[in-house]
């Protein structure tokens, strides 16, 4: 390792792996650092007791950012199609085109017979948003273009997507109120709006959420897992001559020196600088600085909280693949009670009555909560042993909660009974003796994620919706003024830096990262 670089990106998640690739391809002295043993963040693949199991994202949404990024980085990865379900209670949607919105409407009126018209209303919205959202992921998006030279392709495609994106991003700026709430001016069916928006994060704007069914028809499954993702544009920063140093921290930024500390001790030069990593943990190692920019942007960071967080148990189990994909399907968003979570209020309220109340109030949303069930070996068969699958079974969950019975000395206590319920939910709806043919289980709580990967609070996308003031960006109009910060020669990058974020927003924001840091390379603005 050199002791100066033209660029170093800290944090090794897909965001700053794209950041890095992009760097080292435009022939930019780079060194990454991660923190963890290997890049990958919340996009990772591991092996147990020979099943797959993907860490952080199940699959991945294309929306005009990863195909594009992947064949301009001259990635040749082989990709499945992603399959995904919708179920409730015991009614099931298998979704295979726009058509299956229909058999979704139709599965929310077999529910809730009384409020059809209700239904028709809030279906008409979907379709409404996923046109909207058709125009924005038209087109592969052009940041990855290689040639803007092309002028057939600048007159006929570009820019007639260009007016219409202009069109309908305004559009889509007006409906950043919070879904549930949406939700509420069309129908007054709290139950029905649970069904549809229960697995969406607190506050999540209404765009987002209901463009949803648009995007579980965007999805693939890369071979060998989503982690085949991650090695494979590793492999570019390395083929590339870019540095990759693992099992190492940031401790301290002098922007003033153009130096970083690494956890070893040793020193780092750098020209840029992007902080690819948890955004709060940036201002808390800055040193030097006393602009009242700096001050206020690390002010709005440690007040801010991150988004909801999620429980996963992992399963491998003695069950034939065919066997639950006729249940279940390769990945699928599952309610078990019709009941909404609305009705069980909110568990702080639980709390006060001490952590055995609290622990009912856990049983009872698991009862009622939105899983999100996955299974690589659905998707590849070499996943799994032969006649045993693999699932992921994921729910939101509240880090404080979680913290609470941490603090409490109850956490195995909690992940235990989390897990047992979790299994007994599954038996009761959808596998009968799951129990008995459960091979082994083992679960990661927000408090996992957390430690894991450094994401305050255990956040899986960024900051949450909640926050009274966004501390990143949050407007698609906006969204390349989103890699800046008050620091000089120091950009940011990944799912701090925009909201809402995601896998396709943090390759986004990588490669605009690098475009700006190479460009001001090569033109000496430093």
């Amino acid at each position: 390792m050199k002791d100066t670089y033209d660029a170093i990106v800290v944090g090794g998640g897909i965001a700053g792996l794209t950041c890095a690739a992009y760097l080292c391809r435009n022939e930019i002295s780079t060194l990454l650092v991660e923190k963890q043993e290997k890049p990958g963040g919340l996009v990772s693949t591991f092996w147990h007791e020979g099943f797959a199991f993907d860490a952080g994202a199940r699959a991945f949404v294309n929306s005009g950012i990863l195909h594009p990024m992947m064949k301009s980085l001259g990635i040749d990865m082989e990709y499945t199609n992603n399959p995904v379900s919708i179920g409730i209670g015991d009614h099931w949607v298998r979704l295979h085109s726009r058509e299956s919105l229909q058999d979704y409407a139709n599965m929310l009126k077999d529910i809730f017979p009384e409020y059809v018209v209700d239904v028709d209303r809030i279906i008409n919205e979907i379709k409404k948003i996923m046109g909207y959202l058709d125009f924005l992921y038209g087109i592969d998006n052009p940041l990855f273009l290689e040639d803007m030279r092309d002028k057939e392709y600048l007159t006929k495609t570009l820019l007639p997507w260009f007016i219409k994106y202009q069109k309908n991003i305004r559009k889509v700026a007006q409906l950043n109120e919070p879904v549930y709430t949406y939700l509420r001016k069309l129908t007054d069916n709290t139950a029905l709006i649970d069904m549809i928006s229960q697995h969406f994060f607190e506050g999540t704007p209404t765009f987002f959420a209901l463009s949803y069914f648009g995007l579980y028809l965007d999805y693939f499954y890369p071979l060998g897992g989503t982690g085949a993702l991650v090695e494979a544009i590793t492999k570019k920063v390395v083929e590339a001559d870019g540095e990759i140093l693992t099992n190492t921290s940031v401790t301290r930024i002098d922007p003033q020196g153009h130096e970083i500390v690494l956890s070893n001790g040793q020193k780092v030069r750098y020209k840029k600088l992007v902080w690819a990593a948890d955004q709060s943990s940036l201002y808390k190692i800055v040193s030097g600085l006393n602009d009242s920019k700096v001050r206020q942007q690390r002010a709005l960071t440690e007040a801010s909280t991150g988004s909801d967080s999620i429980y996963t148990l992992f399963l491998g189990v003695d069950l034939e693949k065919d066997y639950i994909n006729e249940r279940i399907s390769p990945h699928a968003f599952y309610t078990p009670n019709t009941q909404g979570l609305s009705k069980l209020g909110r568990w702080e309220t639980a709390a006060k009555q001490g952590n055995d109340h609290l622990l009912e109030w856990v049983g009872s949303y698991l009862e009622k909560t939105t899983y999100e069930i996955s299974c690589p070996s659905l998707r590849d068969v070499s996943l799994a042993p032969e006649g045993n699958t693999g699932m992921i079974v994921s729910s939101l969950m509240d880090y404080s909660l979680v913290r609470r019975f941490s603090d409490a000395g109850q956490y195995d206590e909690f992940q235990q009974f989390c897990n047992q319920k979790i299994i007994e939910v599954l038996e009761r709806h959808l596998l009968p003796d799951l129990n008995k043919k459960t091979l082994f289980s083992f679960s990661a709580s927000p408090l996992t994620i957390e430690r894991r990967t450094g994401s305050k609070q255990g956040a899986i996308t960024g900051w949450a919706f909640t926050n009274p003031k966004m501390p990143s960006v949050n407007q698609f109009s906006k969204v390349t003024q989103s890699i800046k910060t008050p620091i000089k020669d120091l950009a940011q990058c990944g799912q701090w830096t925009f909201s809402p974020s995601g896998v396709p927003i943090s390759v986004l924001t990588g490669k605009l990262a690098a475009d700006a840091v190479s460009k001001a390379l090569k033109r000496g603005l430093l």
